[in-house]
């Protein structure tokens, strides 16, 4: 029976205190982490007694006066109430502007020998600014911006109809976007208790 090498204990020692000590120190790095899921049932914003939905649902937005920011402002009132509309007595307050950009995206016409474009492009960008609405103080805002695309048939009513269709599916997209990143804003630049 031969005695245990002094020299490769300490080696081995000391390989199992450095890997004690990245292991101590990954967890305390684990730890710090703060991810939780956006749509979960905890407060959006520190102190606040209700779940992230009904934090949304206190949401009222200002009346706006053109048609694609009419249809954005619609479907934010579905999303943040869930179909059950204005809030009552609102926690929040958004100012919503909207602006449309029409532009013509392809010209190619088969069969013809005029340049009449066939393809176009609907942009809605919206400018938000979220108020507290006890004390008006800012709480979040920010801009977002959606494109959607249509085809420009030759029949006047067609394409109008086309470029309508094209208005709606952005503004659905966008007020889809506007709610998460509304609620992002919420969650990180909420009220503080």
């Amino acid at each position: 029976m031969s005695l245990p090498d002094p020299e490769k204990s300490q080696a081995a020692r000391l390989l199992r205190r450095a890997a004690l000590s990245g292991l101590v120190a990954s967890l305390a790095l684990v730890s710090a982490c703060t991810v939780r899921p956006l749509y979960s049932s905890a407060p959006l914003t520190a102190g606040a007694q209700v779940g992230a939905a009904a934090e949304l649902a206190s949401i009222s937005i200002k009346p706006v006066s053109t048609r694609p920011a009419q249809q954005v402002r619609n479907n934010l009132i579905f999303a943040f109430g869930q179909g059950s509309g204005e809030p009552a007595s609102p926690a929040y307050t958004l100012d919503l502007g909207v602006t449309e950009l029409v532009e013509s995206a392809a010209i190619v016409q088969v069969q013809t020998e005029e340049d009449e474009p066939t393809a176009g492009t609907v942009t809605l960008t919206a400018n938000y600014v979220l108020r507290d609405a006890a004390t008006g103080t800012v709480v979040a805002l920010g801009k977002r911006s959606i494109p959607s695309s249509f085809d420009r048939p030759r029949q006047e009513f067609a394409a109008y109809r086309a470029q309508i269709d094209a208005e709606n599916r952005a503004a659905r997209e966008l007020a889809d976007l506007l709610r998460l990143a509304i609620a992002q804003d919420l969650a990180k630049n909420g009220k503080k208790a």
